[in-house]
């Protein structure tokens, strides 16, 4: 419990630092250490909303939130997220699609990283219904490994330069906190007992004490540019060693 405390501990200061809670990471972590396979998505999906609370309550404060831009997403990806987690899925698939899931995820990173610092960011357009289309896929994929999405979606609102960055950090912050809200929703539809997560709450201390410092100090040593590296490239780490786990 105590390695796996640091490793939830630093995950959770690195992605609340950049506005996401982490889940994609802590699941490969419970993986590796060998945690009981069906409680991953319970601990992961509330770490999620422990981490992104804080971010989600400051962007809001500070003017960040664009509804217009939030709720075609949120649309999409509610009922696909409570779904997709209500999916029973044996555990060589799960382990399967979490690798693929964080290697999609790391390389989605470092692509994001491009788009800090941009001087010529003009706002496009983005049709409704594809907004929604983007928010079912993601919500669905999300709801399936127990993550909030939020790392798949922000990327992708860069890429389409549908809102600017403050605004593209909070609708992700809040999307994976829906998300994660109603994932568990969708876990607790499953025929099993979930009370033996409890006996992991130094995990849910440690990461609400990381995300603080993350949220609060924003790791003022690096820009926002290179943690979103240092995320992306531990991101890519973590799925390569649950590679060598499966295929070895």
């Amino acid at each position: 419990m105590t390695i796996l405390s640091i490793f939830f501990f630093i995950t959770a200061i690195l992605y609340s630092s950049v506005g996401f809670g982490g889940g994609s990471t802590y699941l490969a972590l419970m993986i590796i250490l060998d945690i009981p396979y069906y409680i991953f998505p319970i601990i992961a999906l509330i770490c999620n909303i422990i981490v992104v609370s804080g971010n989600s309550v400051n962007y809001i404060r500070s003017g960040n939130l664009n509804l217009r831009l939030l709720l075609p997403y949120l649309a999409g990806s509610i009922p696909f997220a409570f779904f997709g987690a209500s999916i029973l899925i044996e555990k060589e698939f799960f382990e399967l699609l979490l690798f693929f899931v964080l290697l999609i995820a790391g390389i989605f990173l470092l692509i994001e990283s491009k788009s800090f610092n941009s001087e010529n960011f003009q706002i496009r357009k983005v049709p409704i219904f594809l907004s929604v289309i983007i928010g079912s896929i993601l919500g669905f994929i999300s709801g399936i490994v127990g993550i909030g999405g939020g790392i798949f979606l922000s990327p992708i609102l860069y890429l389409l330069k549908s809102g600017y960055p403050k605004q593209i950090a909070t609708t992700a912050s809040l999307f994976i906190l829906i998300n994660s809200l109603f994932g568990i929703a969708g876990q607790l539809t499953k025929d099993r007992t979930y009370y033996e997560f409890l006996d992991y709450w130094p995990l849910f201390v440690v990461v609400l004490i990381g995300g603080l410092i993350g949220n609060t100090l924003n790791l003022k040593f690096f820009s926002n540019k290179t943690l979103v590296i240092i995320t992306a490239v531990l991101v890519i780490f973590v799925s390569v060693r649950m590679g060598f786990k499966l295929f070895s």
